[in-house]
């Protein structure tokens, strides 16, 4: 792993150990101001709508690489589904958080694609991989929070109006399905984003330069929040479940990537290999964001993304290993 990659990865630990100590000190309040989920709620409100918004209107739809954007994203969206699907499966006769299954998904599939992953890209595959990577980060957030955000809004409604019945029922529950996941802090500015892109009309400069500055705050706040989130919660016994997702994310997803891309999709060579590498990075701190959203398992995301990351230094030569094997 390149000097650069081992770089990032110290920094990242660095700014979340300041995250600890700030909560363990106890600088921005006690556990019962819950001043994390303060600073979870400016970065889901105000930073990254606006790095959403950016994003989704600068984006040139037409020159997407389409068959690499399917070998990624059809897998990434297959096992988002499979652990959702299991989660509620396996809590079919209890009680549990209507958030969890989807909380557990995202952490499962959502990737630290920019702080570790724009680096990797650039050090292991040179300008025509990073351009790859970046396409890919550019449609990461949009498409796993989009679908993620419709599936909790849902089950929210479920059970918000639970002990109704019949056709009142249905219609109660999808109304507030549509109106939380339209009107929400993710799936409005993707809304609006694409609404300005096809009008054809650029960002303002002046309109351009907020977005971007906020936008740029969302990857130093949310490695504070880690940090802040152990200090608050510590593990409360996720550290086995912690460690379950890190291991899907860090295995079992790069290996459906590899297997769908390379022999159903048919990709071959430097695409196959950055869309290895982009699934192999350790669990995003936009978990975290989604799980203080949602007040559900805050401990067990933070816990997953230091055991992934730290996983990671061992897992990302695996990975590579077997992208020469496959050739």
């Amino acid at each position: 792993m390149s000097a650069l990659v081992l770089s990032k990865l110290a920094a990242i630990f660095a700014i979340a150990s300041l995250g600890w100590v700030v909560g363990k000190l106890r600088w921005l309040g006690p556990p019962t101001m819950d001043p994390a989920r303060t600073l979870s709620n400016a970065a889901f409100y105000i930073f990254v709508p606006s790095l959403l918004f950016r994003t989704t209107a600068r984006l040139e739809v037409g020159a997407l690489p389409w068959s690499t954007l399917l070998a990624y994203f059809v897998p990434v969206l297959l096992l988002l589904f499979c652990i959702y699907g299991a989660e509620k499966w396996r809590n079919r006769n209890g009680s549990i958080p209507p958030a969890l299954p989807s909380v557990r998904a995202i952490t499962g599939v959502f990737g630290n694609a920019v702080q570790v992953g724009i680096p990797m890209a650039a050090a292991l595959f040179g300008e025509a991989g990073l351009a790859i990577h970046i396409t890919l980060v550019s449609l990461h957030s949009l498409a796993i929070l989009t679908v993620l955000t419709a599936m909790v809004e849902l089950d929210l409604a479920r059970e918000r109006h639970r002990g109704n019945d019949g056709t009142g029922k249905l219609w109660a529950t999808l109304r507030t399905t549509v109106r939380n996941t339209v009107i929400h802090p993710v799936v409005l500015p993707v809304l609006a984003g694409f609404a300005w892109n096809l009008s054809g009309v650029g960002l303002p400069t002046v309109a351009d330069e907020i977005l971007q500055t906020l936008g740029q705050a969302v990857v130093p706040l949310c490695l504070v929040l880690i940090g802040m989130s152990l200090a608050y919660y510590g593990t409360q016994g996720a550290a086995r479940s912690a460690g379950v997702l890190a291991a899907v994310k860090l295995l079992v997803l790069p290996a459906l990537v590899l297997v769908i891309g390379r022999w159903v999709i048919g990709l071959q060579g430097l695409p196959l290999a950055v869309v290895v590498v982009m699934a192999a990075m350790p669990v995003g701190s936009n978990a975290l964001i989604f799980s203080q959203r949602y007040a559900t398992l805050q401990a067990e995301a933070s816990a997953a993304i230091v055991f992934s990351t730290l996983a990671f230094v061992a897992t990302a030569p695996l990975w590579l290993a077997v992208l020469h094997w496959v050739g």
